[in-house]
């Protein structure tokens, strides 16, 4: 399997630097990785359709079906347990 800067792939790497990088988990304390992912899969779709439209939000829709979410999901509840 290929993978991109230790991420499943380059989508997963991105969207994780340039958008969850500083998420935080005030009120997502006790939610499982799959309850996370949706979260988190939730509110990238949402930031696309605000910010984008036709052409520019088919590509980017396009782009983050590639997106690992529950390895970004598993990785943000590692972080926030070793800050507790």
């Amino acid at each position: 399997m290929d993978t991109y800067n230790g991420w499943t792939n380059y989508a997963t790497w991105r969207i994780n630097l340039e958008v969850i990088d500083g998420w935080s988990m005030d009120g997502c304390e006790g939610l499982d990785q799959s309850e996370l992912a949706e979260i988190l899969k939730d509110y990238v779709e949402e930031m696309l359709e605000y910010q984008s439209s036709g052409l520019a939000l088919s590509y980017a829709r396009a782009f983050i079906s590639e997106v690992n979410w529950y390895e970004i999901a598993a990785h943000l509840i590692e972080d926030h347990k070793e800050t507790i």
